[in-house]
């Protein structure tokens, strides 16, 4: 039982690190210089190719570039 013991608490403190190594890692990742542009890109892609509707007033006419009151 001694060697199964010891193999458990190596393998624990290795999992451990393992872990921590890697949530280094994501974070180095997300935060690297240059990475900016590419997560607005991702973050917008699902607008890319949005077609909007023609804006209209309630009454069903065409918007106006003057429009007073509003």
């Amino acid at each position: 039982m001694e060697t199964y013991d010891t193999l458990r608490y190596v393998i624990s403190i290795v999992s451990l690190v393992a872990m921590f190594v890697l949530f280094i890692g994501v974070v180095l990742f997300i935060f690297r210089p240059g990475s900016k542009k590419v997560q607005d890109e991702t973050s917008n892609a699902i607008f890319r190719n949005d077609d909007k509707p023609k804006q209209t007033t309630r009454d069903g006419e065409p918007l106006s570039g003057n429009q007073e009151g509003h």
